[in-house]
């Protein structure tokens, strides 16, 4: 069982971190030039969108690699990750060497797998004992149809992509 636990560690902090950096690349690049991406793609308002996008991805980042709240940390990595998927990386196909899908799929399909796994013995979750229960197929729902739901609703209000040129 350790190495059962071991894995899912090291995917929840490899995956976790990897999610926190981006937020936090967000916020150290130039939160304004984010923002303005986020304008000229569609998401508007801008600014607001880049700032809760950079700090969903912190937090849901920092929580999957502590094993904290996880299948809502997965509902997280699914809704930003489905966002980003359509705004930014749809139009350009699969792959990531032409900036398709890909990775944000990864992500999003990480999250969603160790909701249901749950996060192991070595979490929080486990030792504070709050998420009994919620793996399985509860953490599917939560994560895959929360974070699509999540995602649906953004996109659904804000969302407005510009129209090509005639």
């Amino acid at each position: 069982m350790d190495e059962y636990n071991l894995a899912l560690l090291i995917i929840r902090v490899a995956v976790g971190v990897t999610m926190a950096l981006h937020g936090i690349a967000k916020h150290r690049g130039g939160i304004n030039g984010v923002a303005g991406w986020f304008d000229d793609m569609g998401m508007r308002p801008g600014k607001l969108h880049a700032h809760l996008a950079a700090s969903g991805e912190i937090l849901a980042g920092v929580f999957f690699a502590l094993g904290l709240l996880t299948p809502f940390t997965g509902l997280g990595f699914v809704g930003l990750m489905t966002v980003a998927g359509i705004t930014s990386h749809a139009h350009n196909g699969f792959f990531i060497i032409r900036d398709g899908w890909e990775y944000v799929f990864v992500l999003a399909i990480v999250g969603i797998t160790v909701a249901m796994l749950g996060p192991g013995e070595w979490s929080i979750d486990h030792a504070l004992g709050i998420i009994d229960g919620l793996d399985g197929y509860t953490g599917l729902a939560i994560s895959a149809g929360g974070g699509l739901l999540a995602a649906g609703v953004t996109l659904g209000i804000f969302y407005r992509p510009p129209q090509p040129a005639d």
